[in-house]
């Protein structure tokens, strides 16, 4: 009876203890417990069984928790940095790159001074000194090439894929990058010359010339033999592009197609017909936004008669869609893109200044309204306090408006076919929302005040800013974009001025009309 009894407890137990190691433990090691714990319903236990057991199920769990908070251990740069100062040997240097990611790994080198810098790269094999130059920022890129022979960088960057060396050779001194392409062979010279050729913002600037791409007649078995060969100087080989006789571009073909069908089918036969492709002088934004639309993992580029001069990869997208997103919130706050965190004082000063000396400008236009009803406020001193309600909520609705439609111009989702329908939806919402807010204003000022037509006033002057704030919010961003300029560039100037001046303007006429009632 008492081993029963020890059972039912120890069954209890055990399966408490499946439950809460569920998500931790492996399919196999579950099966495994779960086939003891029917062994153990068969068998009599005693206690010393079930402690034992315990014990070991203890040990286990606090076994496996002591390697999780190892596997979420992470070391800064600035520690790693100190790590690899130690190592004195290529063997060492080889076994620390292998138990660390290059990305990593390169910025702990930021940390190192350039004598240390080129000590630990004497050690690294070319393969990875390449390794650790495509992942460094710009700043650690420049200081490496700088510190090496023109010689020393060709043999590191033939490593490279051309556009991550084009990258580097395009913002590098530009008397260094010319003399690193004159000492090249010509034809890597050439497809480097033609990448820096493009602008960089462009299809052409982001594309890498290194792709497979072949004719359409071409059968199965011929096209394994040929990828064997090529596959290995390739970024790409998951996608392999089809040509006519002319070279243009007329299908694509996946690499799980080409593995699964008979050695005499040809490729036309096997190809997507309509790839999905941009022209080399494209909008690096518009190639984004093709790549997020249709989930592309590749897009070839193309000149306008459709002969294929490289591709775009998946990589080089993520960067895209980071740097315009940050291109335009630092725009959104009248900041240049070129502005990082670690800017000197003097070069953050030279960025911000002239937007500030605008946005001066703007308040000194507001003051100007103020100004006008200069005899009203005098006669009723709590309109200086009330108006600053007014103004702030009218910046606030206009900055959501404003916030909003340049993530849909962004993201290429406005049709200004539907412009008018936006607009009398985004009217509703500055009256709706402003007439909620000034019921609720209009009532505490009114209890404030003891005066009716104070709360009256705040009322209007709400739902009248609201609305006026919404529709600049919508109408400036999609007013630039028609005249081709950035909307995130100058949208937050001209809503901040045209809220503060409106709000003002409507707030004080209505108190000047019902100034005999608050006085």
């Amino acid at each position: 009876m008492k081993n029963v009894k020890n059972k039912e407890n120890f069954e209890k137990d055990f399966e408490e203890s499946l439950e809460n190691r569920k998500n931790k433990e492996s399919s196999e090691e579950s099966k495994k417990s779960k086939e003891n714990l029917e062994n153990l319903q068969n068998s009599e236990i005693s206690e010393e069984d079930v402690e034992k057991l315990k014990k070991e199920i203890r040990e286990r769990i606090s076994d496996d928790e002591e390697v999780e908070e190892e596997e979420e251990e992470r070391f800064s740069p600035e520690e790693m940095a100190q790590e690899i100062q130690k190592i004195e040997t290529e063997k060492e240097l080889e076994e620390y790159l292998d138990d660390n990611h290059s990305i990593d790994v390169a910025e702990s080198f930021e940390e190192l001074k350039d004598d240390e810098l080129m000590r630990i790269f004497e050690l690294m094999s070319d393969e990875n000194k390449a390794g650790i130059l495509e992942q460094a920022d710009e700043e650690l890129q420049t200081r490496i090439i700088d510190l090496l022979s023109d010689e020393e960088a060709i043999d590191i960057l033939s490593y490279m894929s051309p556009d991550d060396v084009a990258d580097i050779l395009g913002f590098i001194d530009i008397q260094k990058s010319k003399s690193i392409l004159n000492k090249m062979k010509r034809s890597q010279a050439n497809k480097i010359r033609e990448l820096l050729g493009y602008e960089e913002d462009t299809a052409g600037g982001i594309m890498t010339t290194q792709y497979i791409a072949f004719k359409g007649n071409l059968e199965v078995k011929d096209v394994m033999k040929k990828l064997k060969v090529i596959a290995p100087r390739t970024e790409v080989i998951e996608t392999i592009f089809v040509t006519n006789k002319k070279k243009e571009l007329i299908g694509e073909v996946d690499l799980r197609d080409i593995l699964i069908s008979s050695d005499d089918t040809k490729l036309v036969d096997i190809m997507d017909d309509n790839p999905k492709y941009v022209y080399v002088e494209q909008d690096q934004e518009e190639v984004a936004r093709l790549v997020s639309r249709y989930d592309l993992k590749v897009v070839p580029v193309t000149n306008h008669k459709k002969i294929i001069l490289g591709i775009i990869t998946i990589d080089d997208i993520i960067d895209v869609i980071q740097e315009e997103n940050t291109e335009d919130i630092l725009k959104l706050g009248g900041v240049s893109e070129e502005e990082e965190i670690y800017s000197s004082f003097w070069f953050s000063v030279k960025q911000r200044l002239p937007w500030l000396v605008i946005n001066l400008g703007t308040a000194f236009l507001a003051s100007f309204v103020i100004k006008l009803f200069s005899g009203t406020v005098e006669k009723v001193v709590i309109l200086s306090s009330i108006m600053t309600i007014i103004s702030g909520m009218g910046g606030n609705a206009g900055t959501q408006a404003l916030s909003v439609t340049i993530r849909a111009l962004a993201l290429g989702e406005v049709d200004f076919k539907d412009t008018i329908g936006i607009i009398a939806k985004t009217f509703l919402v500055g009256a709706i929302n402003g007439a909620l807010l000034g019921i609720l204003c209009g009532a505490i000022i009114w209890a404030f005040c003891g005066n009716f037509y104070m709360g009256l006033i705040v009322f209007l002057a709400m739902v009248g800013n609201l609305v006026i704030a919404c529709m600049i919010g919508f109408l400036i961003p999609i007013t630039l974009k028609a005249m081709k300029i950035d909307p995130a560039m100058a949208s937050a100037v001209v809503l901040t001025t045209a809220t503060d001046c409106f709000g003002f303007l409507i707030f004080l006429s209505l108190a000047t009309v019902f100034l005999n009632r608050l006085v």
